[in-house]
């Protein structure tokens, strides 16, 4: 094994520590930009295989991070549920809202998604062929929990109202909706293990509005069953958790889940996270990405400061969230040279 996230992953501590960026293809990139323009819109850049696929290379042949997530999106697999999606220009995603049995009952089955998603699969396997022999290819999808806030809201809500309305007034409902995703998304990930990708990540970006049962039930459970799934189909898979601002349910994360490394958001201390859930196995994170936006030695001191917070056991390197469109490209330069001295 000479992949150094692989490595990390299998629990090995790096001298320096393997580096990507969540959303590293991106609107920062005036190549993102270009391209982007070429597909038309978000969603037809999705499912053109060649063009995502150059998008996901775009910033290998800038930076040369370690690992290339595959470009698309967690909506994705709604819609080859049956839902409809639409992404309002300056104001993100819309989709058909699930308000009860009733819409539940006009998604399609699991089975279904495939023909939706063959274009994504096709995107993994030219990216399989195409990136370096040291980058290591991850795939992705949102967790359950984090996707089914948008598809019963029918967008993104800043307090996940609506999911958790609907949990508390028609719980078989909702139960029966994270139920669908779970397996889908298996499948969904299975396909793109099958593809190339070397690693998967899963994305819960709104796991932090989830407290007490409710986190085990639909953050933590979800995560289990998926994961031990997709390691049942192929053996020896890392996967990566993202569970977006579970503060101190960070702990145990990983058994619980069976998650090889967790990820970690930048509102949790790297100090604290290495004393509390690095002594678990791997962790990821967690720079400010608003650091990338300021420069100055303010993002070379608090780098540095994270990958000594984390020098004594398996780490990736990686922001606490998506790099923004604002981003100075220059920064991440910036950025890899404090990581890589």
């Amino acid at each position: 094994m000479t992949k150094t996230i692989l490595r990390a992953l299998a629990g090995e501590t790096l001298p320096v520590p393997p580096v990507w960026m969540m959303r590293q293809a991106g609107r920062y990139l005036p190549e993102y930009r270009e391209t982007r323009a070429k597909a038309g819109d978000f969603l037809s850049l999705c499912y053109n295989p060649d063009l995502a696929a150059e998008v996901t290379l775009q910033p290998l042949r800038r930076y040369g991070f370690d690992a290339a997530i595959l470009f698309a999106d967690i909506l994705l697999l709604p819609q080859a549920l049956g839902s409809d999606l639409w992404f309002e220009t300056g104001e993100g995603p819309r989709l058909s809202t699930i308000t009860g049995p009733a819409d539940l009952a006009r998604l399609k089955d699991r089975d279904a998604i495939h023909e939706t998603l063959a274009p994504v699969y096709e995107t993994v396997r030219i990216l399989s062929r195409e990136l370096p022999n040291e980058v290591t290819l991850i795939g992705f999808a949102g967790a359950p929990w984090t996707v089914a806030t948008y598809m019963i809201a029918g967008r993104g809500t800043p307090d996940q109202g609506p999911a958790h309305a609907l949990k508390a007034a028609d719980r078989a409902t909702f139960a029966a909706l994270i139920d669908l995703l779970t397996e889908a998304t298996i499948d969904y990930l299975s396909a793109q293990v099958e593809a190339g990708a070397e690693v998967i990540k899963l994305f819960d970006s709104w796991a932090g509005s989830l407290k007490g049962q409710d986190f085990d039930d639909f953050a933590v459970a979800p995560a289990n069953r998926i994961i031990a799934a997709l390691k049942a189909r192929h053996p020896g898979l890392p996967v990566i958790a993202f569970p977006r601002e579970a503060r101190e349910r960070y702990v145990g994360f990983a058994k619980a889940t069976g998650a090889d490394c967790v990820a970690l958001d930048n509102s949790v201390a790297a100090d604290w996270a290495a004393e509390n859930v690095q002594t678990d196995g791997c962790v990821q994170g967690n720079l400010d990405p608003s650091l990338l936006v300021t420069g100055g030695e303010a993002l070379v001191t608090e780098t540095r400061r994270i990958v000594k917070a984390f020098s004594n056991g398996p780490h990736i390197f990686n922001l606490g969230h998506g790099i923004t469109p604002d981003a100075d490209p220059e920064n991440v330069h910036r950025m890899l040279a404090a990581i890589r001295g």
